[in-house]
């Protein structure tokens, strides 16, 4: 990553939930479907937060299908959400590294075949 000076200052996080797909490798359960990502990613915006995302997903082997953009802390604040301690620290950490934080992985399943009753 290179050094951008004072633009650091601008940089602002956002909370995404990115759905991703099955893709050899990928890390996910043999029986998983694919998988909701909760992730805090630095930005300029919201756009470049998920542009980072995206690719970053994309290097560590995973298939990014959809991604879903919850703002900025300050922004969630405003719509009432509920911020814990721990996901405030996970922000603050995504900002001063300039960082994706994955902070949360749930693996989709099939439903059960109900063609077995």
């Amino acid at each position: 990553m290179t050094d951008r000076g004072n633009s650091s200052s601008r940089q602002q996080v956002y909370t995404l939930l990115v759905e991703v797909g099955r893709k050899p490798g990928d890390g996910l359960p043999e029986q998983a479907t694919g998988a909701a990502l909760m992730c805090y990613a630095s930005g300029i915006d919201e756009a470049e937060a998920v542009r980072e995302t995206v690719a970053l997903l994309k290097r560590a082997g995973m298939a990014p299908l959809d991604v879903s953009g919850y703002g900025t802390l300050e922004e969630r604040l405003d719509a009432g959400h509920d911020i814990a301690p721990e996901e405030r620290a996970l922000m603050e950490r995504a900002l001063k590294e300039n960082a994706v934080i994955v902070a949360q992985v749930t693996p989709f399943h099939a439903p059960p075949d109900k063609a077995r009753d």
